[in-house]
C-alpha cells in the first residue's frame, strides 16, 4: 500500500457527529477520502462530500473492498456490534465516544483488533481542546508547584427533554456523554484512581436518564472532582487548578465545535485560536517571582486525531487514543453508577452486574 495514498473511509451515520465533526475533519484532511456515508432513510450528506456515495445498508460498507476505515458514530448501544463486524471484515475502525456501554466489550474489541491486525481507535477529540492543552502544559511545567486540587466542569443548559436517543432510557446519560470527555482527560493526566465516589442524579422535569453528576476520583496526593449538569444557564470556570505555589482558572469553551457548526473549514490560519470563547488566569510564584494575570490559552486542533490515525494506519505508529484507554473510561463510568446507586466509595472495575 502506497503510504501517500489517501485512506478510503466510510462514515456510518450523518447526524451531529458525522455532519459536524467527522465529515468536515475528514473532508479537509488530504490523507483521507470519504468513500461512502450510511444514511438509511435520508440524504443529508448529498453534495457535501463530492467523492462520497450514500449507501442504505451497513453490509454495503462491510463488503466493499475499497473501504479501509469505518467510522462507527451511531447511537452508543450500536457501537460494539458495528465495530466488531467492521474489525472482522478487516477494516480499521474509529469509534465515537463512549466506545461501548460495557468495559468488557471494549476490551474484546481491542483484542479482536490485534488479532486481525487493524487499528481500533476512539474519537476522544476533547484531548485536543485548547483549554485542556493549556492545562496539560501548566501541569507539565509545574508552574503551580505540586498540584493539590483539580476540578473540571462540562456544563450545558438543556431544560427540555428531547426525542433524541440521548435523552431516552436506553443505557446512556450524562456520565456516558459529557462524562466520557472529562474522565478521559483526567485519566490522561493522572492515570486510574484507586477509588471513586459519584453523586449522579436526574434533575430535569421528566428526565429519563441522568443529567447531572459530581464524580470524585480519589488519588493519594491530590483531590480531583469532575462535574457536569444540563441545568447550568450561567457557567462557571471550565477548569480550576490549585497547587502549592499558585492557581490556574480557565473559563469558556474551545471554539472548534462552534466553528465546525458554522461551516468553517478546519486547517485555516488561526484555527482553534478564537480566544473570545475562552480565557485563563494564573496566580503563582515561579523561581521566587510572582506571576499574576491572563494566561495564554493554546489553540485547539481536532485534526491532530486524524493526523495520528493516518500514521497509525499507514506507518504502524501507535494510536494516540487506544481502545484499552477508552475501556478504562467505561470502567470508571460503570463504577460511578454503582457508587451512585449504593452511595459509597467503590473501586474502578466494580460494576454491580451479576
Amino acid at each position: 500500500m502506497d503510504l501517500m495514498q489517501p485512506i478510503n473511509v466510510a462514515i456510518t451515520s450523518y447526524g451531529m457527529s458525522g455532519m459536524v465533526f467527522h465529515g468536515p475533519l475528514l473532508e479537509a484532511h488530504p490523507g483521507y477520502r470519504i468513500l461512502s456515508i450510511l444514511e438509511r432513510n435520508r440524504s443529508d450528506s448529498s453534495g457535501k462530500h463530492p467523492e462520497s456515495t450514500i449507501v442504505r445498508s451497513y453490509d454495503k460498507i462491510l463488503n466493499d473492498p475499497d473501504v479501509e476505515l469505518v467510522v462507527v458514530n451511531t447511537p452508543d448501544h450500536l457501537h460494539y456490534d458495528m465495530a466488531r463486524k467492521a474489525i472482522l471484515s478487516g477494516k480499521h475502525v474509529v469509534i465515537e465516544k463512549p466506545v461501548t456501554l460495557r468495559s468488557d466489550q471494549a476490551g474484546e474489541l481491542d483484542l479482536l483488533g490485534q488479532e486481525k491486525g487493524v487499528v481500533v481507535s476512539v474519537f476522544h477529540n476533547r484531548r485536543w481542546d485548547g483549554d485542556f492543552q493549556t492545562v496539560q502544559e501548566v501541569i507539565r511545567s509545574e508552574k503551580l508547584g505540586r498540584l493539590v486540587d483539580f476540578e473540571s466542569h462540562f456544563d450545558r443548559y438543556r431544560k427540555t427533554i428531547k426525542e433524541s436517543w440521548k435523552d431516552q432510557s436506553n443505557g446512556t446519560g450524562t456520565l456516558y456523554n459529557l462524562g466520557s470527555h472529562l474522565i478521559d482527560q483526567a485519566l490522561l493526566l493522572f492515570g486510574m484512581p484507586g477509588k471513586l465516589y459519584c453523586d449522579v442524579r436526574r434533575l430535569r422535569d421528566g428526565a429519563k436518564t441522568d443529567d447531572s453528576f459530581d464524580l470524585f476520583l480519589i488519588y493519594d496526593a491530590f483531590k480531583c472532582l469532575l462535574r457536569s449538569s444540563y441545568l447550568v444557564r450561567e457557567p462557571g470556570p471550565r477548569f480550576i487548578l490549585h497547587g502549592t505555589e499558585g492557581s490556574l482558572v480557565v473559563w469558556g469553551t474551545d471554539p472548534q465545535e462552534e466553528a465546525l457548526k458554522a461551516g468553517t473549514k478546519p486547517g485555516i490560519p488561526g484555527w482553534g485560536s478564537d480566544h473570545s470563547s475562552s480565557r485563563a488566569k494564573i496566580n503563582t510564584v515561579v523561581q521566587q517571582r510572582e506571576t499574576v494575570g491572563e494566561y495564554r490559552v493554546l489553540p485547539g486542533n481536532y485534526m491532530a486525531f486524524y493526523d495520528n490515525l493516518l500514521k497509525a494506519i499507514r506507518q504502524g505508529a501507535p494510536p494516540d487514543v487506544t481502545c484499552l484507554q477508552a475501556a478504562n473510561v467505561i470502567r470508571i463510568i460503570e463504577a460511578a453508577y454503582l457508587s451512585g446507586r449504593e452511595k459509597r466509595v467503590v473501586t474502578p472495575g466494580q460494576t454491580g452486574r451479576g
